[in-house]
């Protein structure tokens, strides 16, 4: 089983379903967890300092969940943005299937757990959450970014978690170095030896202003 990863699309591993109580945006809640996804004991570590260090999210529009495994961070979303729409996108199906398995245990009908392919090619994010997997090499997380952060709606941020010997300050570099002058990319926090990261994309810019007679 060496090679059956939490990325993988189909784990050959056992299911082994289990239930596991967590606390998410605030509220104590039982949710079901398997074998062959990411973290099936607990919230890691990683999400947990997401989840402390993000502002409320928007109250409404789109809102995504990059790699969301079992949906601590969609189900935090959904919670505490019942109006929004969140999108839970993982290239794992059995973290998927547990996502909705969890969303309609918890009463949460506004959440999308889908394939990275079915969402909509004109939809666009309020914010973008995600405790990316760094394991899957270089050159897959970076074009999972590229893919990913041009979706965000003008004024609006992208929050990643990366833990630093993992190469989370690398990742600051080149997160700064590749996307345009439309973006920033500073370090929001600190804990347990991860960064969260905060990308955000600004408005168009905005047409020079033509000074008024007698103002120059």
């Amino acid at each position: 089983m060496a090679s059956d990863h939490y990325f993988s699309a189909t784990p050959a591993s056992p299911e082994n379903l289990r239930r596991i109580r967590v606390t998410l945006a605030g509220r104590d809640v039982e949710v079901t967890t398997a074998g062959g996804v990411f973290s099936p004991d607990h919230v890691d570590s990683g999400t947990a300092v997401l989840l402390a260090n993000t502002p409320p999210p928007p109250p409404g529009g789109h809102l995504l969940d990059l790699g969301s495994g079992w949906g601590p961070i969609a189900l935090s979303l959904a919670i505490e943005s019942p109006r929004s729409t969140v999108w839970a996108v993982d290239v794992n199906e059995r973290a998927l299937d547990l996502v909705r398995r969890n969303a309609d245990a918890l009463g949460l009908p506004n959440v999308n757990a889908v394939l990275p392919g079915d969402v909509p090619a004109d939809v666009t994010f309020r914010t973008i959450r995600s405790n990316p997997p760094i394991r899957v090499g270089k050159n897959e997380l970076h074009g999972l970014l590229e893919r990913w952060i041009p979706r965000l709606d003008e004024r609006s941020d992208a929050w990643l978690v990366v833990q630093r010997n993992l190469g989370s300050d690398s990742l600051q570099r080149w997160l700064a170095a590749t996307l345009d002058k439309g973006y920033t990319v500073t370090r929001a926090a600190t804990g347990r030896g991860f960064r969260v990261l905060k990308v955000r994309r600004h408005g168009s810019p905005a047409t020079e202003a033509i000074p008024l007679p007698g103002s120059v």
